[in-house]
C-alpha cells in the first residue's frame, strides 16, 4: 500500500505499534525470565500510538494540510510477529522490527515538516525513545 496522507500514516503507525506489542508480549509469554522489559515495551508501543493519534487529532485543522504528506511503501516496513524459538535469534528479531519502525518514524517526520508541526515532533519523540532506551535495553539482554 503506497501512503500519501495523514490518516493513512496514522493507520499503519497503530497497526506497527500493535504488531510490535503483540511480539513483545509473545516474547514475554515465550521467555518468563525477560517477561518485565518485554512486557514493558508492549506497552510503552501502545503509548506511542496513541501519543501519536493525539498529536494528529490536534494539529489536523483542514483537509489539504494533511491530506497529502506522505510518499511512503508500506511494504518497506514489515515487522516479524511470530517470535524465534531462541532467545538470540528473537533478540535479533526484536532489534530488527526496531529499526524497521525508526525507520518509518524518521521518514514520516521527514515527509511531513513542510506540512504539520506537532505530528513530526510525535514521530521524533518515539525515534528518540526508541534509540535512547529500548535499543540499549535490547543491547543489555543479548548480554
Amino acid at each position: 500500500m503506497h501512503l500519501r496522507t495523514a490518516s493513512q500514516a496514522l493507520t499503519v503507525v497503530k497497526e506497527m505499534e500493535e504488531a510490535s506489542a503483540v511480539f513483545y508480549e509473545r516474547l514475554a509469554g515465550t521467555f518468563p525470565e525477560h517477561e518485565e522489559p518485554f512486557g514493558a515495551f508492549a506497552a510503552e508501543n501502545r503509548k506511542f500510538s496513541t501519543q501519536v493519534e493525539r498529536a494528529y487529532y490536534g494539529v489536523i485543522s483542514d483537509a489539504i494540510e494533511g491530506g497529502f504528506a506522505f510518499d511512503l511503501e508500506t511494504d518497506e516496513f514489515a515487522l516479524e510477529t511470530e517470535p524465534a524459538g531462541d532467545l538470540p535469534a528473537a533478540l535479533e528479531q526484536a532489534r530488527t522490527n526496531e529499526d524497521t519502525i525508526i525507520r518509518f518514524y524518521t521518514q514520516a517526520a521527514d515527509q511531513s515538516r513542510s506540512l504539520m508541526a506537532d505530528l513530526p515532533r510525535a514521530f521524533e519523540h518515539v525515534v528518540k525513545r526508541r534509540r535512547r532506551k529500548r535499543l540499549p535495553k535490547l543491547q543489555e539482554l543479548t548480554g
